[in-house]
């Protein structure tokens, strides 16, 4: 049986992979996109976005899908608020509605890219375990089936742990020193009130010295709370997530005096407490251009949520490069130049201001620093807040 062979391979079916694969399915060109969950609801897609209008909003112009995107806008979900520890109320804004940084379900957003491509595009259950290079700038991809396929130009839109990366770079993404724990109070408004009205309709962010609480609103009316603690990379080990009772105890430790309507944020939450290591790659990392092959988003330039950029990168690299391949039709190495060009400039940017942005959140004054990071330049902090 003879090998199958693809002219472009998407290795991911997240936004930054599936913008990409619909970029070029408009302008006519073909690509295969395979992913490694079983099907498109596989696993839940939770958590909102702050979509910006210079990068995301970009990218789903080019997508053709900025309509489509307007109509699942969370009304409200701009709006922000900075308590400290005591739950004072250090700033507050509203939802100005000015279209810079609406919010969206990342559910709908994925949703509405998986529903503007053709049928057969993505190839689910498709885990691919490793890529090696045949010359002349195509790949073998090898997947954990036994299968396998050759490509002539190898895209990794695969996360942080991605497995085309090796075939550009030696780095791997490092502990930030920060962890999460997530948690989640569904249908606030009703069940729980208290914190409904600490969180408001937007961003919420709770701050004291290396910890603190972040949380947003979601369109369903639910509250999803990331609880941020400056710890070892080991801290998550010792915690027994199977008993969430024993796990909210043991969380709310490193919170002794905070208000009790914040604490309430994970001593009310619903359902498994869910733990997350915040890794990062190098600030400004970047690879010599090698022929067939390349990376975007997480894969590409992984970093610290602390500027809500993630997600818009990733966005606006997959309309980049379908963009570029389109415009150097048969000279696939001059779009991939033009290309890691941009990328590399925007992702050394945005990753500085996330790593900057943690500092300043977990600081030993906190909030303080967001507070006049908010004042000084009368931007929306918003972008602060993780998306998950």
């Amino acid at each position: 049986m003879s090998t199958p062979h693809h002219p472009i391979a998407i290795i991911g079916a997240g936004l930054g992979g599936l913008t990409l694969a619909r970029v070029l399915q408009l302008h006519g060109v073909e690509a295969a996109v395979f992913d490694l969950d079983a099907s498109a609801t596989a696993r839940t897609q939770g958590g909102m976005l702050d979509i910006h209008d210079d990068s995301g909003q970009v990218a789903l112009r080019a997508a053709g899908l900025y309509d489509g995107f307007l109509a699942h806008v969370h009304t409200g979900g701009q709006a922000t608020r900075v308590l400290d520890r005591d739950a004072r109320v250090r700033l507050e804004t509203p939802d100005d509605a000015d279209g810079g940084r609406p919010e969206i379900d990342r559910g709908d957003l994925r949703r509405l890219l998986l529903g503007s491509l053709a049928e057969g595009v993505i190839r689910w259950g498709a885990k691919v375990i490793g890529a090696r290079p045949l010359g002349d700038g195509r790949h073998e991809v090898t997947l954990d089936d036994g299968g396998s396929f050759t490509t002539d130009l190898l895209v990794g839109a695969d996360g942080a742990w991605s497995r085309v990366r090796p075939l550009l770079s030696d780095a791997s993404p490092a502990y930030t020193g920060i962890s999460f724990v997530e948690a989640d109070l569904p249908d606030a408004d009703v069940r729980h009130p208290v914190s409904a009205e600490v969180v408001g309709g937007g961003s919420l962010f709770a701050l004291g010295a290396g910890r603190g609480f972040l949380a947003h609103r979601e369109s369903d009316g639910s509250l999803h709370v990331y609880t941020a603690v400056e710890a070892p990379e080991e801290w998550l080990d010792g915690i027994d997530f199977a008993d969430a009772d024993a796990a909210k105890q043991t969380v709310l430790q490193h919170f002794d005096g905070w208000d009790k309507s914040l604490r309430a944020l994970v001593a009310d939450a619903e359902g498994a407490l869910v733990p997350r290591r915040i890794h990062a790659l190098p600030v400004g990392h970047r690879w010599d251009r090698v022929p067939g092959v390349t990376l975007l988003g997480d894969a590409a330039h992984l970093m610290s949520p602390f500027a809500g950029e993630g997600a818009n990168l990733a966005l606006i690299d997959g309309a980049d490069l379908g963009l570029a391949l389109v415009a150097h039709p048969g000279d696939t190495e001059a779009a991939l130049a033009a290309y890691e060009e941009r990328m590399f400039a925007r992702a050394e940017r945005s990753a500085a201001e996330s790593a900057e942005n943690g500092a300043l959140l977990f600081r030993a004054d906190a909030p303080q620093g967001l507070v006049d990071m908010f004042n000084a330049h009368g931007a929306d902090v918003s972008g602060a807040a993780p998306s998950a």
